[in-house]
């Protein structure tokens, strides 16, 4: 099982020697990746009471205030300064985006870090988002499939002629090709629809909930889309977050042997809202976690 560690975005603030400085030192506490989330914009909520609220109930999760750095520009800063560790987005809202620029733009981060990018996507739940960058909202869901087909065309040809509902590609192609053709895409979402999606063409699945009988549940519809589609469900990866908890490391810890006994592919822990001061408290949080990770031998 991998274990990845939560860019703490909303609280490492902008200062860039500090966010190498992260980086590298994750790297060298063994962690096999750092996962950052995504979001564009954030709406002033107290202005805006239409806004729509977030898929985990009550006021919207994330707003104008919340500090947010770009997952693929971020990749491509850290880059330089590390060797071995992965790079994976958790997750990158595709339906608001160009899927063109995105092929291009994640090809670039694949080349620049020799393979390490893992691209989980999303369709959002922010209309707030689509809005401003031109986007339906309403048709997210099956646009984000046909995303998914050209994306995975870009990425393995060198000219591709691709006509869709959405997109029309002509004898065209982006240069430089990404390392791995084509770069894994997983899916991250909170409905049925999207387990769905994932068991018939997704490489793996983000779920950002408890290790509960909800989530062996999800596993087990999981699994049987994937079977009805006639796929090998064992080669769908399965990641989850784990929040550190600043009270107790053994909650955490039981969140980790929990989903390794679910199936786990991969567990990502996240230091936000764990109380932990500057980037050294990150760090401080991450490197105790990784420790009682090993002794327990879970990673």
């Amino acid at each position: 099982m991998q274990i990845g560690a939560t860019f703490p975005q909303t609280e490492i603030g902008t200062d860039p020697k500090a966010i190498q400085h992260y980086a590298q030192a994750v790297e060298q506490m063994g962690f096999d990746y750092i996962l950052a989330y995504d979001h564009v914009l954030g709406a002033d909520f107290s202005v805006r009471p239409d806004w729509r609220p977030s898929p985990w109930g009550g006021p919207p999760g994330y707003v104008h205030t919340d500090m947010f750095h770009e997952p693929l520009v971020l990749f491509g800063f850290m880059a330089p300064g590390t060797r071995r560790i992965g790079f994976a987005t958790g997750v990158l809202i595709l339906s608001q985006r160009q899927t063109a620029l995105v092929a291009k733009q994640a090809a670039e981060v694949d080349v620049l870090t020799g393979g390490r990018l893992r691209l989980a996507i999303g369709t959002g739940w922010n209309d707030v988002e689509c809005e401003a960058l031109g986007m339906n909202f309403h048709d997210r869901g099956p646009r984000s499939e046909e995303q998914i087909a050209l994306l995975r065309e870009l990425w393995t040809k060198d000219v591709v002629t691709f006509k869709g509902r959405w997109h029309t590609v002509t004898a065209a192609g982006i240069n430089p090709l990404p390392v791995q053709r084509p770069i894994p895409i997983w899916l991250g979402g909170f409905v049925e629809v999207v387990l769905k999606r994932c068991g018939r063409i997704g490489d793996g699945f983000y779920f950002g909930r408890a290790p509960d009988d909800g989530a062996r549940a999800a596993l087990q519809r999981l699994r049987g889309y994937a079977r009805e589609a006639g796929r090998d469900p064992a080669k769908i990866g399965i990641e989850s977050s784990i929040q550190l908890s600043a009270a107790s490391t053994e909650a955490s810890l039981q969140a980790a042997r929990a989903w390794k006994a679910l199936g786990a592919t991969h567990i990502t822990a996240n230091t936000m809202k764990a109380g932990c001061k500057g980037v050294e408290g990150h760090l401080e949080a991450l490197r105790g976690y990784r420790e009682a990770l090993r002794k327990e031998g879970v990673g």
